[in-house]
């Protein structure tokens, strides 16, 4: 070989052969003192810390690549489990819906079979079906008619009190015209005192009028069916006072009463039975016949 051309600093030291030789030595002593005594173990380590910054360097793009890609992924399942919670969460709500109205349903039927159980005079029970047509009365349609025997003047309640009665039989159905309609008034009394008043409903409320300012009325006192019209039985709740208001300037008393029955709640109702062994009303008396046409033609005789 030629070795002419090399630098100088090239063909100083020992020759090639030697440090061949020399390599191999060396190579064969870092072989056996590592594999006897681990002396690299401590060169590997810090070697790894000094590359470490590089191999980060050069994994960099593989790692934020494998990032975005589960960002993504992560992304669209959060999108996909969102949506199937929020259908989820439609569905149990309206489950839900659906258990709290069959809860309120199964609750106003059992109150009814106990106010049927305590009274004698219980009859049909029937199921609200719709309101009236005509949007300036109250009037409700239930699923009994003739085919239960029933009859217009029927009083109908809830669990509650009296809500109303049957004005109108048909077949299948029949219609209801709740307290608070303005074509329907109800002998009542003050459960506390006794006292008698009529109840008048004013299309949405109930009322009573014509109660001298100076009766004993107080908030809270609860309005009963009074049992004299022959048509109600006596004792039914019927509306409560929750205010009262007394002006000298009047004559009569003023009165805020609200209904205690769901007249305009609830899907069940019981058709009580008329009251029996009650006397036929009394004949007005027969006025007597005036004569003042004989007597004036005696006096044109005379």
């Amino acid at each position: 070989m030629d070795f002419a051309n090399n630098p100088s600093f090239i063909r100083q030291g020992p020759s090639p052969a030697a440090r061949l030789a020399l390599c191999a030595v060396l190579s064969v002593a870092l072989l056996v003192s590592d594999s006897q005594f681990g002396l690299m173990e401590r060169a590997r380590q810090g070697l790894s810390v000094v590359f470490y910054p590089l191999q980060r360097a050069v994994n960099l793009p593989v790692t934020l690549a494998r990032d975005v890609g589960d960002f993504f992924t992560t992304q669209a399942s959060l999108q996909t489990e969102n949506n199937s919670l929020r259908n989820r969460h439609l569905a149990m709500a309206a489950r839900l819906s659906r258990l709290e109205t069959l809860e309120r349903d199964y609750d106003a039927l059992r109150r009814q079979n106990q106010f049927k159980s305590v009274r004698h005079d219980a009859g049909e029970l029937a199921e609200v079906l719709y309101t009236g047509r005509d949007p300036f009365s109250y009037k409700i349609i239930i699923d009994k008619g003739e085919d239960a025997h029933l009859r217009p003047g029927q009083p109908v309640v809830d669990d509650q009190g009296l809500i109303g009665q049957i004005t109108r039989v048909q077949p299948l159905t029949a219609e209801v015209t709740l307290v608070i309609d303005k074509t329907l008034m109800i002998p009542v009394m003050l459960q506390r005192t006794g006292a008698r008043a009529i109840l008048y409903g004013y299309g949405g409320g109930v009322e009573v009028r014509y109660l001298p300012v100076h009766a004993d009325v107080q908030q809270g006192d609860l309005l009963v069916t009074s049992g004299i019209d022959g048509l109600y039985p006596e004792g039914l709740p019927v509306a409560r006072v929750s205010r009262v208001e007394r002006n000298g300037d009047t004559a009569f008393i003023r009165m805020v009463i609200v209904p205690v029955a769901g007249v305009q709640r609830g899907r069940y109702v019981m058709v009580l039975e008329e009251k029996s062994h009650v006397p036929a009303r009394p004949a007005e008396p027969v006025a007597p016949v005036q004569k003042t046409k004989k007597k004036s033609a005696e006096d044109e005789d005379n």
